[in-house]
């Protein structure tokens, strides 16, 4: 399975602690991301952060540093051109990294109707930047009062919640407890496999949100949740077209969804390679996120992936411990998923038997 252009995939403590960590920090405008910025760089936690701002603002890194909207294109190796990239993003963090020595960590917060995946995809597509940083997570804030109606109309918004491998559900005293469970579950919807923070003025512990290894092929884990969607009825429940429920006007997230893929079959890994390359190359741009832990035929590692777009990061990773379960776990989020696809794609990666000795 190909690595991303430049990749330097390494794993666990020791890279974390030879590159810098860099946490994209998203949500839609009022969701709270100024607060939490402001607790990150006020608060004794024995880190220095150095701080982009994706939107013109004050930051918090020896003066102003202004990031103007300079998306590009970028090619990749395999001859693909990928998803629209932040170019003007990967020119000042690279000056940022000149300077290098001032700071431990780094904060990009985006503009709160920004699409956050150019953003991500920053950190998957150049190589320098491959090699001094390591995207420890993508946080997304959302207002715990008004992100019904914002999924409603925006699809940025959508896409914020889509990309996260973290919610804070920000300003959770102004709503009731029950509009808090729907509000909960229309997000694990969306992202089964984001954990989500209550929060008042975005006052989660930060010991919870820095330094978590979002991204990092060593520590990726695929939960494959039960129905995020509690019965018709039942608390926390939010209406579609799968309830039964006449008469709902609730909109369906701009068609993006979740599909949660498992087997206890062993795998062979270059037709799984093989499969996501054609998968992305050909859906790509409608798939936001995806990983994976694949059980490999006749191999003791775990080979796991994960994607961005186009992009794909994978690698053999730590043995199968005893006694746990040899079992492949595949999540996607993104548009339109074909379920039905997905899960054929799947099953057809699995190894052929050997044939028995004919007697």
């Amino acid at each position: 399975m190909p690595e991303a252009a430049g990749a330097d995939v390494r794993t666990g403590p020791t890279a974390m602690s030879d590159r810098i960590p860099v946490t994209v920090l998203t949500g839609y405008l009022g969701a709270g991301k100024t607060t939490l910025l402001n607790r990150i760089l006020a608060e004794d936690h024995g880190r220095r952060y150095a701080v982009i701002v994706n939107e013109f603002g004050e930051i918090g890194i020896d003066g102003e540093l202004i990031v103007s909207a300079d998306e590009e294109l970028f090619e990749m190796n395999n001859g693909c051109i990928c998803c629209t990239v932040r170019g003007d993003l990967i020119r000042t963090l690279r000056g940022l990294l000149a300077r290098r020595g001032g700071f431990d960590a780094i904060v990009v917060e985006t503009t709160g109707l920004a699409d956050p995946g150019p953003v991500v995809l920053t950190f998957f597509v150049d190589a320098v930047l491959q090699e001094a940083t390591v995207l420890d997570s993508v946080t997304t804030l959302v207002d715990a009062r008004h992100v019904g109606r914002r999924l409603d109309d925006s699809r940025e918004a959508v896409e914020q919640v889509a990309f996260a491998d973290q919610i804070i559900l920000n300003k959770i005293d102004l709503v009731s407890d029950e509009e808090l469970r729907a509000v909960e579950a229309r997000l694990l919807r969306l992202n089964p496999q984001a954990p989500v923070y209550r929060a008042r003025r975005a006052d989660v512990a930060l010991d919870t949100i820095l330094g978590r290894g979002g991204f990092d092929l060593g520590r990726i884990a695929v939960r494959v949740p039960a129905a995020a969607n509690p019965p018709h009825g039942a608390p926390g429940h939010v209406h579609d077209d799968g309830c039964g429920a006449a008469g709902d006007a609730h909109r369906h997230d701009h068609d993006i969804g979740s599909v949660a893929l498992v087997s206890d079959r062993p795998m062979d890994a270059d037709r799984v390679g093989a499969w996501l390359e054609e998968l992305l190359a050909a859906k790509g741009q409608d798939i936001l996120r995806a990983k994976g832990i694949v059980a490999a035929a006749g191999e003791d590692r775990r080979l796991v992936f994960q994607a961005v777009h186009m992009v794909l990061d994978g690698d053999w990773q730590r043995p199968w411990r005893p006694g746990e379960r040899r079992q492949s776990r595949i999540v996607f989020i993104g548009r339109d998923l074909d379920a039905a696809a997905l899960r054929a794609g799947f099953d057809a990666c699995a190894a052929v038997p050997a044939a028995s000795p004919v007697a």
